[in-house]
């Protein structure tokens, strides 16, 4: 049984006995708000559900992600992971879920039917969940994970999306506001606010204007600038945990191996010490909401048990600073295709087999940014572009996010945002014909009992894992 709302209380977390909570656990990305990489598919979540709608037509597509959504997360997942000692699962959610831009603001239901089942699932587990709305009306930041079609992060600029999201919080705070496995709320993953002082000023008023519905439960602030920072913050908020995300380059193909020196211990202190600045000064709890290394693939890669072992090593160098600090965590993230879940879906599965040439395709033409890999004509492609912009705009290179070099945002603009939805249909097309037999076994092959185990990261999260009763 819980024991009571958990609630802020000087820079901890504490349950209703006055007991320290350590929220240590993972997000269930890719689920109710989908990503490219998580899944397979190019471009953004709207994009392929609406290739995916013009394939198979209205009745086989609701069937197809009902049954998608269902299996996704079961009692089976929920077992697993309690399993481990983790006692904390995010839960990032689409806000097309429940509401139409073409009827805002009006409630859609359907959207509540697998968000209560996987909260109650956690629930009987003794798992406790944060409700964390990973893509607002107009988009919160420039990026393929708040499935915004464009570089343009339309959110800060327009008030009605401010409105509606402020809106919608409050009705999902209305349905869970007495519910004390419900650890509290996200209202914005990874913001991106180019002024840096209307985000703090968002979260002033969703947090007066939540507490008008639910008074209790702890909001989960992440920083600016995809959770790295924290310029124009001057205040803390009741009742209010603030979160950061620690992604490290050592855990991507792109930057350097971890080999576990000193000098990179040292990096990556202070690279959290960096992002906690505003927490540490302030005396607030700190919650890592997102890090983590990829994984190489075996099929892919000839040295890749050297390389996942580096990235385990890494993994386990960072939790133990975290551990240092008596942090809450949630990793990224529980399950996917192979690249970075605790589980993933079987090679041999009829999903991997369906949609096995196309990621050949994502991976030769870099469309999507998680997985990319070293690539000839990409990289043919890219270079002369970004080397041209550099010489006729050499303040280009700064435009906001200012942590993104010109290569980058050029990654972003014409290959992530351009390039990558231009084959939603070729995508959308390996599922034509498909009748509900086939549909619902392709939904099964993310069931817990259909996908493989990662565990080497798996015995590093237990290893870690310090449950919180």
């Amino acid at each position: 049984m819980a024991s009571g709302i958990l609630q802020v209380k000087d820079n901890t977390v504490v349950d209703g006995n006055g007991k320290q909570v350590v929220l240590r656990g993972a997000a269930i990305g890719g689920w109710m708000n989908m990503e490219n990489f998580i899944t397979g598919f190019p471009g953004h979540e709207s994009q392929h559900r609406a290739a995916m709608l013009r394939v198979l037509g209205t009745e086989k597509y609701e069937f197809f992600f009902d049954k998608w959504l269902e299996n996704f997360f079961t009692d089976a997942d929920a077992k697993f992971f309690a399993s481990l000692g983790l006692n904390c699962l995010r839960v990032p959610f689409n806000y097309r879920h429940f509401e139409d831009d073409m009827a805002p603001r009006v409630i859609k239901s359907s959207g509540f039917k697998h968000l209560d089942r996987v909260i109650d699932l956690c629930a009987a587990n003794g798992i406790y969940t944060i409700l964390d709305m990973h893509t607002v009306p107009g988009g919160q930041n420039p990026d393929w994970h708040s499935d915004n079609p464009t570089n343009y992060a339309a959110f800060w600029d327009y008030k009605d999306h401010q409105d509606r999201t402020v809106w919608l919080w409050q009705q999902i705070a209305a349905r869970y506001k007495d519910n004390p496995w419900v650890a509290g709320y996200n209202p914005l993953n990874e913001p991106c606010d180019p002024q840096h002082v209307r985000l703090p000023a968002f979260y002033e008023r969703i947090e007066k204007e939540l507490r008008e519905v639910d008074p209790h439960h702890i909001l989960w602030l992440d920083g600016n600038t995809f959770a790295m920072e924290w310029r124009g913050f001057d205040k803390v908020l009741p009742n209010c945990v603030y979160a950061m995300h620690d992604y490290s380059t050592m855990g991507f193909p792109t930057g350097d191996a971890y080999k576990a020196t000193e000098e990179q211990k040292q990096t990556l202190e202070r690279q959290y010490l960096r992002k906690a600045e505003f927490m540490l000064q302030n005396k607030t709890p700190i919650w890592n909401g997102e890090f983590g290394p990829v994984y190489a693939d075996p099929a892919l890669d000839a040295d890749a048990a050297t390389i996942n072992q580096d990235r385990y090593n890494l993994l386990g160098e960072q939790l133990r600073i975290y551990d240092k600090y008596n942090i809450s965590w949630s990793i990224w993230l529980y399950k996917d295709i192979g690249l970075q879940g605790m589980l993933y879906t079987n090679p041999e599965s009829k999903w991997n087999k369906t949609i096995q040439p196309f990621l050949e395709k994502k991976r030769l033409f870099w469309l999507d940014k998680w997985g990319q890999r070293p690539a000839s004509d990409p990289e043919a492609a890219l270079r002369p572009l970004v080397d041209w912009i550099d010489s006729v705009s050499p303040t280009a290179k700064y435009t906001y996010p200012t942590h993104w070099n010109t290569e980058m945002h050029v990654m972003r603009s014409v290959f992530n945002t351009f390039l990558a939805p231009s084959f939603s249909d070729e995508f959308a097309a390996l599922f034509q014909g498909m009748e509900e037999k086939e549909l619902e076994e392709l939904a099964k092959s993310f069931h817990f009992d259909e996908c493989v185990q990662r565990d080497g990261l798996n015995q590093i999260l237990k290893d870690h894992a310090r449950t919180s009763k």
